[in-house]
């Protein structure tokens, strides 16, 4: 079965999801190839370090980020990207408060 969002996604309408503290997701639009997913983070909130099958990139939109990806470790500012390889250990920290947007390929079904 496809799996499809909706042609339009608003904020206001959007299920905010809490996966851990200090931390808050909405799902901005998906289907079956790939999945685009705004996280919003309080300062000294912990992306935990983790991997999965997915290809991931994230669009870093405000605040401070000390990412660590495949060993490396970095800190991202608006406008910076990360790519994470699929199967690669990776997480962050957030300096200062901000709003991250990661898509990942193909959907994480474990976000629906």
């Amino acid at each position: 079965m496809k799996k499809e969002s909706l042609n339009f996604l608003f904020e206001n309408e959007i299920k905010w999801e809490y996966p851990s503290e200090g931390v808050s997701r909405q799902i901005m639009g998906y289907n079956d190839d790939m999945m685009m997913v705004k996280v919003k983070f309080d300062t000294g909130a912990i992306g935990t370090q983790h991997k999965h099958p997915h290809t991931q990139t994230t669009y870093v939109v405000s605040g401070i980020f000390e990412f660590t990806t495949d060993g490396e470790t970095k800190i991202v500012r608006p406008g910076d990207g990360v790519y994470m390889k699929p199967g690669v250990m990776h997480g962050c920290v957030c300096v200062e408060e901000g709003i991250l947007i990661d898509t990942f390929a193909p959907i994480r079904e474990d976000f629906l």
